[in-house]
């Protein structure tokens, strides 16, 4: 099968961490390989950033990237990249003209704006992930969101005129059906983890002094990933260490936290540390006696995803895909409540028995749901259900239809409640939300 990716900002190519560059990078890159493994051509098309970047880069046996002349041969935020879709969208009407791929899946809501303009053209039944939404952006942000103002008009019409829509995890789901996207073409196959590299059997790197109990922040350096939070939820965590990884300590949100810290007589047990280079991540994750994320809003969330594969205790925050992903293999608490925060970090802290529980269920969800074979078997079977239909095939049993068309064996989120019993010791359940069907 010949298959398009779309990722207009995100290149599989770039370096992770800065403010435009961060799990959808990573997700494309992954998708795009595990994809070739499978026996695909896979194209993926991203946005010239450079003007010394060639033309095409063979990424991996199976894998081009097609570096798209749109806009400045530099970088650009992303929230000022709509103006050049037209230009992407003809460069991929020229590209298609002769070859046309089976299937074009877009990533992110510009790219399916470029996607559907360029696959009319040339009838190529269109895939869309979002990554993100902005409804979900502008509830949190407000008017510090700096997305365009036609975003979610733009969202919803991509949304409706997809063959078929990609959501991440259940809440994103609900989200898309109440934006108005028909609930008969969109499913959910979660994002997934490289379980070769996130794994718990390696060696890791010192844990700091060697006394102090380890808390790890692994992202980007923005406010809405909440390390605020963090950094105050600290002051009721004595003895504790806070490692704070990724993005730039040195710009406004890294000096924003530094100061914070001060303020509170934290800069001896608070270090930001910077980028650091992925192959590094899973031994520091392994170094860390808990990894936190706690923002306020979560699309998919890949980072606890990759601390459970390394058998490190999750605390996150109860929104977005951590619904999915955390509920009942680590904790949950609401964002924005450093208390409620401090509470389960002592009590996690303090507990080796609670701690060993969750560094034995993390790997086995991980295993279970995220490998990315797993997650490109998924994602492959939804393009062949719209080629059989395209063909006039009905859609076999290999696809992933189910109570919301392509929504199935992935369990979909339920109700909310208060955790049961999910194999962890003890009956500290304050502070934790869980996902009825996990």
């Amino acid at each position: 099968m010949r298959i398009a990716l779309i990722s207009e900002h995100a290149s599989p190519l770039a370096t992770i961490g800065g403010v435009d560059a961060g799990g959808q990078n990573v997700h494309v890159a992954a998708l795009a390989v595990a994809l070739a493994e499978r026996g695909n051509e896979v194209t993926v098309y991203t946005r010239r950033t450079g003007p010394d970047q060639p033309d095409t880069v063979i990424m991996a046996p199976g894998v081009t990237v097609d570096h798209v002349a749109a806009g400045p041969p530099e970088p650009v935020p992303k929230d000022e990249l709509l103006p050049y879709m037209p230009d992407f969208a003809a460069h991929l009407v020229r590209r298609w003209a002769a070859h046309p791929p089976d299937v074009a899946h877009a990533h992110f809501w510009m790219s399916g704006l470029a996607t559907l303009r360029a696959a009319e053209a040339v009838g190529v039944p269109v895939v869309q992930t979002f990554h993100a939404l902005g409804t979900v952006k502008r509830r949190w942000q407000g008017d510090s969101d700096t997305s365009p103002p036609q975003r979610q008009a733009a969202e919803r019409q991509v949304g409706r005129q997809a063959s078929a829509v990609i959501a991440t995890c259940g809440d994103e789901l609900r989200e898309l059906v109440a934006m108005g996207v028909p609930d008969d073409r969109v499913g959910v196959v979660p994002c997934g983890v490289d379980l070769e590299l996130f794994r718990p059997a390696d060696p890791s790197t010192p844990c700091g002094d060697g006394v102090r109990p380890r808390v790890l922040s692994i992202g980007r350096l923005v406010p809405r990933k909440g390390v605020d939070t963090l950094v105050r939820a600290m002051r009721q965590v004595p003895d504790a260490e806070l490692v704070i990884a990724g993005g730039d300590p040195y710009d406004d949100e890294g000096i924003r936290l530094r100061a914070l810290a001060e303020a509170y007589g934290l800069t001896d047990r608070v270090r930001l540390i910077g980028s650091v280079a992925r192959a590094e991540v899973p031994a520091l994750m392994r170094s860390a006696d808990v990894l936190v994320t706690v923002p306020w809003y979560e699309p998919f969330g890949i980072v606890p995803v990759e601390a459970l594969a390394c058998g490190v205790p999750v605390v996150a925050s109860a929104v977005g895909g951590h619904l999915d992903t955390v509920s009942g293999c680590g904790l949950l608490v609401p964002p924005r409540r450093p208390r409620a925060l401090s509470r389960v970090l002592r009590d996690v802290l303090s507990r080796p028995d609670l701690r060993a529980a969750l560094s034995v269920a993390g790997p086995r969800r991980a295993r279970a749901r995220y490998g990315w074979p797993r997650v490109a078997a998924q994602t492959e079977s939804v393009y062949r259900t719209l080629i059989g239909e395209r063909a006039g095939h009905p859609a076999g049993s290999d696809g992933l239809a189910g109570s919301h068309g392509l929504a199935g064996s992935y369990g979909l989120a339920g109700s909310y409640g208060l955790p049961g019993s999910h194999g962890l010791p003890g009956s500290h359940t304050a502070g934790r939300l869980a996902v009825a069907g996990g």
